[in-house]
This record gives C-alpha cells, sequence and structure tokens, in this order.
C-alpha cells in the first residue's frame, strides 16, 4: 500500500473513507492538514526502514481509532496487513530517549488549538482562556519498571504502585487541550525503604545510560523534581512557546506563594484562580495577620456575607496581602452549617459569581482524566523504559487533542460518542481491505505455483466471475450506503 517513504500513511489511509464517514474521516483530515516534518520535529531517522519516523509515529496516533490497544496487538491489526510494517520499529521509536517528545507534544497541539480559531469554530464564545495544572495516579503493574515506586493515591486512600502524572491542560474557553506533562515518584518518610521499595526491589529496577543533554535523559531529571518546580517550569513553557491565556487553574494541593509569585511578574496579563485550604497560612487584613477561619469569622460579625440565588451558595470575600502580595479570597458554602472552601484569586477586580464560573473549567481536566484512560488506554503502558512510558503518554495526549478538535467540527454530543464512532466506521471497511488482501496473497501464491504472471490470472479471473468483481466494488457500495 505504501509506494515510497515520503508518502504520508495518514493521506493513504484517508483514500479508503468518504465524508460519510464523518468521525473517522474528520479525525483523518485533521490529522493529514497538520504540518509536521522530521527535522521540525527533532526526529532523526537513523535506519534505512520503510517508514519514516514521522510516518511512525502518526500510525500510533491512529492506533486506538483500529482497534490497536496496544503495540504488542498491531501484529492483529488490519493496520498491519495495510502496511506490513513491524511491531519493532515502534518499539524502537518509543524507547529512543533522543525523541524530544515534549517539543513534539506543543507543535502539534499548538496547531491544533489554531484550527479552531482559523475555523472562527468558538466565535462567541465569552469565556476565558485558562491553563489547568492537576496530577492522577498512573497505576502500573511491574516492579522492575525504570523508577517506578509506591505513590499515595487520593482515590484510593492507599498506597499504591504508579507514576504520579503531572499535567498541564489549556482550556480555550470551548476545548480542553492536553498540553505538557511530567511523571514523579514519592520518595516518602521511610528514608531504609524510599519509594516504597526495599534495597533488592529498587536494584530489580530497569536502568539505562542515556546521553547527559538529551531529551529522554532530561525527562528523567524531571522525575526527581517537586511538582510545584515541574509545575511552574511547565507553565513557564508554555509562555515561550507562544501560549496565551487569562487565568492559571489549580486545586488547593497546588495553590501556593510561588505561583502567586510567579504570575505576578509575568510581563503577559493573567492571573491565578485556585482552591486554598482553611489552614494556618496567615493573611493581612484589616491591620491584622488572620487565618482563613478567623478571615471568615470577622466578615460574619460584619454582617458581609450574602446569599447567590444564581449559584445557590453562601459567600463572602475579602482582599488580603500575603507576604507583599495583594489577593482576593473568596468564601462560599453551599448551606448555612456547611463547610466553608476558599477561592483565591490575584485577579481584585473578579467577583465571586465570575470566580466560581471561572474555576468550574478546572473540571475539564478530570474529564481528561477520565476519558483518555478510558478510551485511549493512557497510564496503560507496561514497559520498563522510561523513555517509553513518556512516548506513550505523550502519544495519548495527541489522540484526546485530536479527537477534542475534531469534535468541534462535528455535531456529536461527546467525545465518547465521536471515539466509538471512528472505530465502527473503521472496522466496516477495513475488514473488506483485510479480506481483499488475504485473496491477493492467495492468488499471486497460486500464480507462482502455476507458473503464470499474478496480474494475468487476476484480469482472467475479474473477467469471468462476478464475484470478485462484487467484492472488488464492496468498498464502494458501502460508501454508496
Amino acid at each position: 500500500m505504501l509506494q515510497r517513504k515520503s508518502t504520508t500513511i495518514i493521506s493513504e489511509i484517508k483514500d479508503f473513507f468518504t465524508s460519510s464517514e464523518k468521525a473517522i474521516y474528520t479525525v483523518l483530515t485533521i490529522l493529514s492538514s497538520l504540518t509536521l516534518s522530521e527535522k521540525q520535529l527533532g526526529i532523526d531517522s537513523k535506519c534505512n526502514n520503510k517508514f519514516k519516523n514521522i510516518n511512525k509515529l502518526l500510525l500510533a496516533v491512529i492506533f486506538p481509532f483500529f482497534e490497536v490497544k496496544d503495540i504488542w496487538h498491531y501484529r492483529q491489526s488490519t493496520l498491519y496487513w495495510a502496511f506490513k510494517c513491524g511491531k519493532d520499529v515502534f518499539y524502537r521509536l518509543l524507547n529512543d530517549f533522543n525523541v524530544p517528545w515534549r517539543k513534539i507534544s506543543y507543535k502539534l497541539s499548538m496547531q491544533l488549538i489554531r484550527k479552531t480559531k482559523i475555523n472562527n469554530v468558538d466565535g462567541n464564545n465569552k469565556l476565558p482562556r485558562c491553563l489547568i495544572i492537576d496530577d492522577t495516579d498512573l497505576p502500573k503493574t511491574g516492579k522492575c519498571i525504570e523508577l517506578i515506586g509506591r505513590v499515595f493515591s487520593h482515590v484510593a486512600q492507599r498506597s499504591i504502585l504508579a507514576f504520579k502524572g503531572l499535567f498541564l491542560g489549556y482550556h480555550d474557553g470551548k476545548s480542553f487541550f492536553a498540553i505538557d506533562f511530567s511523571l514523579h515518584g514519592e520518595e516518602g518518610k521511610n528514608k531504609k525503604k524510599p519509594y516504597g521499595f526495599s534495597t533488592k526491589q529498587l536494584k530489580s529496577r530497569y536502568t539505562k545510560q542515556r546521553e547527559k543533554g538529551s531529551p529522554g535523559n532530561n525527562r528523567k531529571q524531571e522525575y526527581f523534581t517537586t511538582k510545584i518546580e515541574s509545575m511552574i517550569e511547565m507553565v513557564r513553557t508554555a509562555i515561550a512557546q507562544g501560549l496565551r491565556f487569562d487565568y492559571i487553574l489549580v486545586d488547593s494541593w497546588f495553590t501556593c506563594f510561588a505561583l502567586i509569585k510567579f504570575v505576578s511578574t509575568r510581563s503577559i496579563d493573567c492571573h491565578l484562580l485556585g482552591m486554598a485550604k482553611m489552614g494556618k497560612t496567615r493573611y493581612l487584613f484589616n491591620g491584622k495577620h488572620l487565618t482563613s477561619k478567623e478571615i471568615i469569622d470577622c466578615l460574619r460579625k460584619q454582617k458581609k456575607l450574602k446569599r447567590s440565588k444564581q449559584l445557590s451558595c453562601f459567600f463572602s470575600q475579602a482582599v488580603v496581602d500575603l507576604k507583599g502580595k495583594q489577593i482576593k479570597l473568596f468564601f462560599c458554602k453551599t448551606s448555612r452549617k456547611g463547610k466553608w472552601n476558599v477561592l483565591l484569586s490575584t485577579n481584585l477586580e473578579l467577583d465571586f459569581e465570575q470566580a466560581y464560573k471561572i474555576y468550574s473549567i478546572r473540571w475539564s481536566i478530570e474529564i481528561f482524566f477520565k476519558e483518555s484512560k478510558q478510551y485511549l488506554g493512557m497510564g496503560k503502558c507496561q514497559s520498563q523504559d522510561f523513555d517509553a512510558q513518556i512516548a506513550s503518554t505523550t502519544i495519548c495526549m495527541i489522540q484526546y487533542n485530536l479527537l477534542s478538535v475534531a469534535k468541534r467540527f462535528t455535531d456529536y454530543e461527546s467525545l465518547g460518542e465521536m471515539f466509538r464512532n471512528t472505530k465502527a466506521e473503521t472496522i466496516k471497511l477495513t475488514l473488506v481491505e483485510r479480506l481483499w488482501q488475504l485473496i491477493v496473497d492467495i492468488l499471486a501464491d497460486l500464480a507462482e505455483l502455476i507458473e503464470i504472471d499474478t496480474e494475468t490470472l487476476m484480469e482472467k479471473l475479474f473477467s469471468d466471475n462476478q464475484g470478485f468483481i462484487k467484492l472488488s466494488n464492496y468498498k464502494a457500495l458501502l460508501q454508496a450506503g
């Protein structure tokens, strides 16, 4: 099927579908329209393979849409029958520490984001642009995986074998895009069992030498930084890549003075909006250093509590000072006897209802976690190689962003619905392609056996047998239906 190394795989696959298969056709149309090159993405093809590395990457991106769960199952897929590309070429790509996966993620994601603007898909949107940061558990089963350890899962409320994935996403007011991430571990307080492992277990983990300064080595070093440090660095990278936003949205774990200070020193106009803890942090309010609880007690005595009919909650607000930085605190609870929650913002002009609506956008990253794990297998990679863990997560993000844009151009109500339809459409058509390939292979063997040219044999069969003619036209019949 693939005629030459420079041929774009996605363009060839797209030729098998028409606009009537709107889900997969839209996905392939968007993917084939992206401007990609190995030089641009920093991917170096070192071996003389049938495929360029860029084509391997694009093929891996469409795996889930063709019922390919992972590289291991690729050998039994329709894509293999179409391209005859062995699974080892994908393993080599994913395990290569010289592949700049962060750069690839940004190049593709920025192009996808621009497509929504160029086509004015979000023309009437009034919601602000937001960066969203949060972490999630990426459970694993192998104790020999490079850098694996035990982390505390707030979902399971216990220690589990996993990486902590810290993700940075972008919400343009309508859709969520996964932009960047880092993988982390938790060393823990037990010095005798760092990362929850004994000395023997630590030594049994896979290790690999990487060139100093290589993308893979940089991602490995990133593992040992704190999530706060990694978060700020990812925001700094997003700004450097040209991404502009109005707010950074975080939950209480990531709301910290370091982030407040970082936002306040940026030349771009942006603000922090995050949940804060009703803890021991003291703010300067009315000339006194008070905790959040003490501030809300003052507001109650001053009768500054209000009720929002629109949001069905009680709230109050106060401008305070934290280590020389002015911020605004929003206090809210759903009932009179309920617990107070605190929203913190560096935007002093923001009112409570606006803050509430903007912060609700943060939920889109939770949806990303759920859908990417459910439909795209995020976190399911069990490779021992840390580079492969980075690669598989990056590819998953690209897949999600692709679906996110495709959903904008169609009338699907949910990403899950669109994903299910892409698979249904590819199965309907590619089964015929697989059957046809089997017949062609059999005829080639038969032609060799009876010492006749394959093309001559096929011409004779086609001219004399209506069944073969119907089979060759079956794809067209499906499209017409």
